[in-house]
Order: C-alpha cells, then structure tokens, then sequence
C-alpha cells in the first residue's frame, strides 16, 4: 500500500512539475522558412495569392492523402479563404491585406486553437530570381495548445519541415510553370500592311536579346522627341537568320500612322510593309521558344509546297513582359509573306 502511494506521489509530483514546464512556455511562437525561388517575384505572387495552386504544393496535402480541401467561390486575392479537413480537425486560411508582387498576409484558424497570422514577402534580386519568405506566427497562446505544442516537440519541428517541403514544391511549379510553351499554325491569313520606324543593326544568338533592347530604346527616344505616336505592337524583320554563322540581320521596328520623313543623319527610319499574304504562326511562351516556332513554320512551307515572297518575313511581340510577367503568357506572331 505504502509502495502504492509513493508511486501515486510521484506520479503527482511529474504531473505538477510537467504543467508548471507547460505554464511558462512562451505564450508567442514564430516559424520562418525562406527559399531562393528562380523566377520573378509577380510569378510566384501570382501563384501564392490564389488558393486553388495551394493543393499542388502544400506539404500538408501530400503527406495526408485522405484530406479534405474545400474552395469556396473566392480563393484569390483578399477575402480569398479555403479550408481543409484532416485526422486532427478543422481548418480555414483567409487572405486579409495584400500588396501585388511584395507581401500576403493571412489568418489561420485551426480546430479549437487560436488564430495564427501568416505572411508572405516576396524580394526580388537583381539576377531576376526571388526570395520567398513565409512566416506564421501567434500570440497569447493558451495552456492546451502550449502543451499541444510541448507534447509534439514544439512548433519548429510541428511546421518548419512542411513549410521547407511546401517551398520546395513551390519551387519547382513556378519554375516548369514558366518553361511551358504552345506553337500553333494558324494557317494563311492576309496582313494589312503599314509604316513603321525601324533601326537595322547585326546580332548573334548570344547577345540578339541585349541588341534588341538597345534597338528598341533607341527607337522610341527618337519617336518621343519627335512627337510621333506609336499605333502598335513592336515588331522584328528579319533580314538574314543564319544564327549558326552568327549572321542574324534584322530591324527593330515600331508601328506609326502615317509615313515620317526622317532628317539628318539619324539611323532610325521610315519604312513601309504593304499588304499581303502571309503564313501566321502563333507562340505563346518564353522569347527562347521562338527558333522552335520559326522552324515549324518553315517546315509547314515545305510540307504545303508554298513559296515565300520578296517581303521580308517578321515577328509581332503581342505580349508586353513588363506587364506580363510569366513567360509562358507572352505571346508572339511570326508572319513569314508568300507568293500569291
């Protein structure tokens, strides 16, 4: 019997000593994870500020292949929500404040525990990549979740690896998510033709991308101190395209209304395509796609034993990448004239 009680006692005395560990836990926690994510940071904004992604890359759903992911009708932006239902319970997520391309903040609510607030902070580098930050963290903890917490080795261990798995994920969707690309013949079609300012200049397949940005600036600094508006998508003439020899030739041209008689000695132009029929080719992906698309359509010219013209072929860039910024949604026409 007295073996009984002294057992008892100290059982006592651990529940006393366990509770009292439990008691002065921090009432606060904080998790952090950061990853390098190698794409701009409206990408993977985009991607984070709209529940219905979160599924692919979420850590969570991975490892729990019976839960539940409820979307209701909003799922992007603020009062953006979804929730989830697993072995331990029931929970929601809510976008409340968002600031596009920068910063996400959110509330999770989690069965019977009290709300955690979790952000997002997008910084953007110099070298185009973007170091995602996600953070959750809460404040005036109870004692049942203080000892949930010391009963499952704390909250760095609870959600650290999920959130380092979660970027991951996300790492690698953003990514493949940009190298995705569709070349589409659109067949024979008529272009109507007009003038433009052009500057025709020499590049390789090494440095065309650079020479294309400095022709373009080139052009619109003489366009805006000339006061001649633009009325069009920008656009390239290829001259020669014999990139193996690195003899690509080409004019860097803008749209305008009417003919511009250019005077002294600028090397920006006036020119003029007339109208006529073409072959469209459609790409929609990433600028590194485009020798793929050329090639495509070539080979249709040949299948459908179809001559080109004398006029120069070209390519339209329908897409702006500054206000697009995923490369897999640029859009670019290649417009190669034939003989009618």
């Amino acid at each position: 019997m007295k073996t009984l009680k002294y057992i008892l006692f100290l059982l006592l005395i651990g529940i006393i000593g366990t509770a009292i560990y439990i008691a002065v836990q921090p009432n606060e926690f904080e998790v952090t994870r950061t990853r390098t994510i190698e794409a701009p940071a409206a990408v993977v904004y985009d991607n984070v500020i709209d529940f219905k992604n979160w599924e692919a890359w979420s850590s969570w759903a991975e490892a729990d292949s019976d839960m539940t992911i409820t979307l209701p009708e909003q799922t992007k932006g603020v009062k953006g929500s979804y929730s989830w239902e697993d072995k331990d319970g029931v929970g929601t997520m809510e976008i409340t404040d968002a600031t596009p391309y920068v910063s996400i903040q959110q509330r999770m609510q989690f069965a019977e525990f009290p709300p955690s607030d979790v952000s997002w902070n997008f910084n953007p580098n110099e070298d185009g990549s973007t170091d995602v930050k996600w953070t959750i963290s809460g404040k005036n903890l109870p004692f049942v979740f203080k000892m949930f917490s010391v009963l499952m080795g704390g909250m760095e261990k609870q959600i650290g690896p999920h959130y380092e798995r979660s970027l991951e994920k996300l790492d690698s969707i953003v990514v493949n998510s940009m190298k995705a690309y569709i070349i589409n013949i659109d067949g024979i079609t008529e272009y109507g033709g007009g003038f433009y300012m052009y500057k025709t200049t020499s590049a390789t397949g090494t440095n065309i991308s650079q020479i294309m940005g400095e022709q373009y600036g080139e052009i619109m600094g003489y366009m805006a101190s000339h006061s001649i508006k633009q009325t069009g998508m920008p656009f390239t003439i290829y001259h020669n395209m014999d990139v193996a020899e690195n003899g690509i030739i080409m004019s860097q041209a803008i749209p305008v209304q009417n003919k511009v008689t250019v005077t002294g000695d600028s090397n920006v132009l006036c020119g003029y395509i007339p109208k006529t029929r073409v072959l469209k080719t459609t790409l929609n992906g990433n600028y590194t796609n485009l020798p793929k698309a050329w090639e495509a359509a070539m080979k249709h010219l040949e299948i459908k034993n179809i001559e080109q013209s004398d006029i120069l072929p070209f390519e339209i860039y329908q897409t702006d990448p500054g206000e697009v910024p995923n490369p897999a949604n640029w859009i670019t026409e290649i417009y190669i004239p034939i003989k009618e």
